[in-house]
């Protein structure tokens, strides 16, 4: 065989190899990008659920607490459901105000005794404890998935790919600032 025919076959075996790696890198992150959107979806899933729940659980306060107008009135205004499309900050803020109905509906809570015996609320107050560890479960897994993603997008080579197929890095789901902040216990 000529040389020159040699030198032409190993080239077009690098070249081959490299859109063999091209594509086979392309396709890996185009599924970490699918798996992001899907724990993605599994938060909105779960903030769902809760908002269902809790939902059900002012039903139940309503029938001892139809005074406590304030805090029904905002589960109320919060009732047509989550929006679709949300980004991760609008999350944030859904999942902030849903916490201070949560935090309205205790305290109406403390102040019916017969409704914290009741089996029903009982029932609802076990779910909530569900829902909120499902939500974790949810935010856990969505930022595993995003920190996969993030760490081959800037990665040498496959930086190269990321960047000639416009991938940028995605957002963690991240506490709230309240959240942040030392619990205070004392009595």
């Amino acid at each position: 065989m000529p040389p020159g025919v040699t030198v032409v076959i190993i080239i077009a075996v690098v070249l081959l190899l490299i859109v063999v790696w091209y594509i086979g890198t392309m396709n890996s992150l185009r599924q970490l990008e699918v798996k992001v959107e899907e724990a993605d979806s599994g938060i909105d899933v779960a903030l769902t659920k809760r908002f269902d729940v809790l939902s059900k659980l002012v039903n139940t306060v309503k029938g001892y607490a139809k005074h406590e107008k304030e805090t029904l009135e905002s589960v109320t205004k919060w009732r047509a459901g989550l929006p679709k499309n949300l980004t991760m900050e609008q999350k944030q803020e859904f999942m902030e105000k849903m916490n201070g109905i949560q935090s309205g509906i205790n305290v109406a809570v403390e102040a019916y005794p017969d409704l914290k015996a009741d089996k029903s609320f009982l029932n609802l107050q076990q779910n909530i404890t569900d829902v909120e560890e499902h939500l974790q479960a949810a935010r856990r897994l969505y930022n595993a998935n995003v920190s996969t993603i993030n760490s081959r997008i800037v990665t040498f080579p496959t930086s190269i790919v990321a960047g000639m197929i416009q991938m940028t890095k995605k957002e963690f789901f991240e506490a709230e600032a309240a959240k942040r902040e030392d619990v205070d216990i004392s009595f």
